[in-house]
């Protein structure tokens, strides 16, 4: 995955339904071109890995959540 031109810091604020509700999520580009990567390669839906996610975040805030899920996976695919 390449880096976006700009750094990947512009915020994007998307509408999902996870375990039922409606719910917004503010992520910087980079993390959700992450997550749509990860989720094309699982055959999985955006809001779909989000609600596994979201199952798994405990007290921790959903976006950071997702920062994290999106950070480590890439992380534990790069070349020490």
């Amino acid at each position: 995955m390449a880096p976006p031109a700009d750094g990947g810091t512009v915020v994007g604020k998307r509408s999902l339904t996870v375990a039922g509700h409606r719910t917004s999520i503010s992520l910087e580009d980079a993390f959700w071109s992450g997550l749509r990567d990860i989720a094309a390669a699982r055959a999985s839906t955006v809001a779909g890995l989000v609600a596994e996610i979201d199952r798994g975040r405990g007290a921790a805030n959903l976006s950071s959540a997702i920062r994290v899920f999106v950070l480590d996976h890439f992380r534990s695919r790069a070349p020490l």
